[in-house]
């Protein structure tokens, strides 16, 4: 797939909204949007999709979707929903800023979000462990696109709008919280997680359950619960670090095999 977009000169790490050109206002909205050169229906790129050139350099990366607010010279036109490009590299001014530049897009990899809950992490009094080494295991193992972590306290409204969201707004492949599956009266993830889930993956638990089994009894107390929101497979983890790295380890041999299932792949399961 390829799109033609009127780029916009900006440095590495900038983000930048992507507007369709098929909707009004196209020429009217703010200069630091990129906006599609030829209208047409925008196609949908979930996180971690990327938009190369010709000779296979990587300018963008879709890392999430926004809601661009309409122009003042629209005040009666609706708000809409667009891809939040990150610059991966400098790019200069063009000699004529009308000209289009047709990029390829597509997705290699996976992406992961880390969500974690901690009342005291959420307020800067304590330093977040778990959720990074959710990344440094995922990516050790998985070949990921783009990985992002949001701290959130123990809040079951808050996780269940980031949920949907990372699920089914902005794509992301895996998801996984860390904290909040034991029996505290601020533990909320295992409830919150399975109201949301199209399926359930209760061997994904059942491993996980075992994994911590052979470790301590305490494990018996957590509800940690996995499965499929859409099309990303959401997992709780526990809240400590060694937790994180027992649990995750009991199914990420299964992770790779899981996602393409979930993506459609159509290769037969035995071997």
């Amino acid at each position: 797939m390829h799109l033609s977009l009127r780029l916009q000169p900006c440095r590495t790490g900038d983000g930048l909204p992507l507007f369709p050109a098929a909707l009004p206002g196209a020429d009217v909205w703010p200069a630091h949007c990129l906006t599609e050169a030829v209208p047409r229906p925008m196609p949908r790129m979930s996180v971690g999709t990327r938009l190369y050139t010709e000779d296979g350099t990587a300018l963008f990366c879709v890392t999430g979707r926004i809601w661009l607010t309409t122009p003042p010279r629209l005040s009666h036109a609706h708000a809409y929903s667009c891809p939040m490009l990150t610059a991966l590299t400098d790019i200069a001014p063009l000699p004529n800023m009308d000209d289009a530049v047709r990029l390829e897009v597509r997705k290699e990899g996976h992406s992961l979000a880390w969500i974690t809950l901690s009342d005291k992490g959420s307020q800067g009094m304590r330093e977040d462990l778990s959720g990074p080494a959710i990344a440094d295991l995922a990516a050790a193992h998985l070949p990921l696109c783009h990985s992002q972590g949001f701290l959130l306290p123990d809040d079951a409204a808050r996780l269940r709008a980031l949920l949907t969201d990372l699920a089914l707004n902005q794509g992301y492949d895996l998801i996984c919280t860390t904290g909040g599956t034991g029996l505290s009266p601020r533990d909320i993830a295992p409830q919150v997680t399975a109201a949301l889930l199209d399926l359930p993956l209760p061997g994904f638990s059942q491993a996980m359950m075992a994994a911590s089994l052979s470790k301590t009894p305490h494990a018996a107390i957590s509800r940690a619960v996995a499965g499929v929101l859409g099309q990303s497979i959401i997992i709780n983890l526990p809240g400590s670090r060694k937790g994180v790295q027992e649990n995750l380890a009991a199914v990420l041999p299964a992770l790779p095999h899981a996602l393409d299932k979930l993506h459609g792949d159509p290769a037969d399961c035995g071997g």
